[in-house]
């Protein structure tokens, strides 16, 4: 039987985690979540970027790679909450952008990033989640975390800026990209039905069209 490794990519408040429980419950797969409860810096990096960016990444980059190793020994297919590529080139790299990591630090995080992930195997598939800024704003104000409370429209737009850079030049395997803005996929079975048969189509190695999916 074969063995496959998604990832679901996107931006703050896009949805990750919800297609990748839904996708692992439709599929049978095995999900690996983002750690962004057990982040014991997350919410002081919201507070205080300057002072907490860099520490945030390493927790971030470091708990990937463990998880990277826990993913590619499992038995069965597997769908991961975000990846260790977006981990470094967008939100590190915004963050450094930003003036929120320093010099120094930066070159040793992207020397030791690089370094690793040149040895990780890429996935089959990367799961490209997009909306825009509105969308985003909305989603997160309504799962509640108090730590993503101040996160700005500013910061969201940059990094889904980062996001479509990265995506329209990485090359280490497909990328399938879903507009999001007009999908319901938690609310509307058919429109999990629509991602679920696009994934497997591309993991058959079959051509998608763009599509855009009936309101219900």
């Amino acid at each position: 039987m074969q063995k496959y490794f998604v990832a679901v990519a996107g931006n703050i408040g896009v949805g990750k985690s919800s297609l990748t429980t839904l996708l692992a419950q439709r599929l049978g797969w095995e999900p690996f979540f983002e750690p962004v409860v057990e982040n014991p810096y997350l919410a002081d990096f919201y507070s205080d970027m300057s002072a907490w960016a860099f520490h945030s990444q390493i927790f971030f980059l470091s708990r990937r790679l463990h998880d990277y190793d826990a993913l590619m020994q499992h038995p069965t297919s597997v769908l991961q909450d975000r990846t260790v590529y977006e981990d470094a080139e967008i939100f590190a790299r915004n963050l450094y952008g930003r003036g929120y990591i320093n010099e120094r630090d930066w070159a040793s995080y992207w020397d030791l990033y690089r370094s690793v992930s040149l040895l990780l195997p890429p996935p089959n598939l990367v799961v490209y989640l997009q909306a825009s800024v509105n969308t985003l704003l909305s989603r997160i104000g309504l799962r509640g975390r108090d730590f993503e409370r101040n996160i700005s429209a500013d910061y969201l737009s940059q990094l889904n800026a980062l996001y479509d850079e990265w995506v329209s030049s990485f090359s280490l395997c497909p990328v399938l990209t879903i507009a999001t803005d007009d999908l319901d996929f938690v609310q509307y079975p058919q429109h999990l039905d629509i991602i679920t048969g696009r994934i497997e189509d591309r993991l058959r190695g079959k051509e998608i069209l763009n599509f855009t999916p009936e309101k219900p």
